[in-house]
């Protein structure tokens, strides 16, 4: 009896001690916790490297890229994967799509997607580092047309032309335009000849008649304005530093019926 006695009294001491099998499940417990905190700071971190380094989902927010990206304000559009790795390794290209940072010219009445409630706002800025909130600036996607160097044009008896060279356009679409580039070269107002200043990109929208492009920002000189013709004058104002490009258009990520590479036809060279 005395040795069942000592048994139970040293297997409630197993049980019940400060170092025993009950104390086991809490420190389990907090290294479990300890061990999936690691886990998500770790994932966010790579998750900001690839936001700042490698790529980005942008969401499409108007119609001027139509047919290759669908948008319109109010409604839920395109979202892109933006490639921001190529440039640091090369320079845009024409036909290239890119997501740039609008210019000074370019903002205007451009609204804060920012609540006016500090703590909201707060909120907000803070989620936008990690990409859960787009960033509080005025992004915008387009196509290169030309580069720094190059002399961009359109009349209507030679077309869009660069260096003296008429363009080939194949994602334009005339059903989309309400306009067929045959019939109306330019699809809005002549204007140039705009030679593209060092370090720049002219862009055009492949919706090319619902487009506030490089054509809609370009200064014009007053005579040839009210000859119908723009961009005859200064050429900074319409056209987009390299520095503001963001990245490259790379595939259309959602919705899933539109899953898919974007083009990027050189319009100079059709490939």
């Amino acid at each position: 009896m005395t040795g069942s006695a000592d048994a139970a009294d040293a297997a409630e001491t197993d049980v019940t001690s400060g170092d025993g099998v009950e104390a086991d499940p809490p420190k389990k417990k907090r290294g479990a916790l300890r061990e999936a905190a690691i886990l998500l700071t770790i994932a966010i971190v790579l998750y900001y490297v690839m936001l700042t380094f490698v790529a980005r989902p942008y969401l499409i927010p108007s119609e001027s890229m139509e047919p290759t990206l669908h948008g319109c304000p109010g409604c839920v559009g395109d979202r892109i994967m933006v490639d921001k790795v190529t440039y640091r390794f090369g320079e845009p290209e024409p036909g290239d799509v890119i997501v740039f940072k609008g210019p000074p010219a370019w903002n205007v009445g451009y609204k804060s997607i920012r609540s006016d409630n500090p703590a909201l706002r707060w909120v907000q800025n803070t989620l936008s580092v990690v990409g859960f909130v787009p960033p509080d600036e005025n992004d915008l996607v387009k196509r290169i047309i030309a580069t720094g160097g190059q002399t961009v044009e359109c009349r209507a008896a030679t077309g869009l032309t660069v260096d003296g060279k008429k363009l080939v356009e194949p994602y334009l679409d005339p059903n989309t335009m309400m306009a067929d580039p045959a019939i109306y070269p330019c699809l809005g107002n002549e204007f140039g000849p705009v030679t593209v200043p060092d370090g720049r990109l002219w862009v055009m929208g492949d919706n090319r008649t619902h487009s506030a492009d490089s054509r809609a920002h370009c200064t014009n000189l007053p005579a040839d304005a009210q000859r119908g013709l723009l961009c005859t004058g200064d050429p900074m104002a319409g056209t987009v530093p390299v520095d503001n490009v963001i990245g490259k258009a790379r595939f259309i990520a959602w919705p899933p019926g539109r899953w898919g590479g974007v083009s990027s036809v050189n319009p100079q060279t059709s490939q």
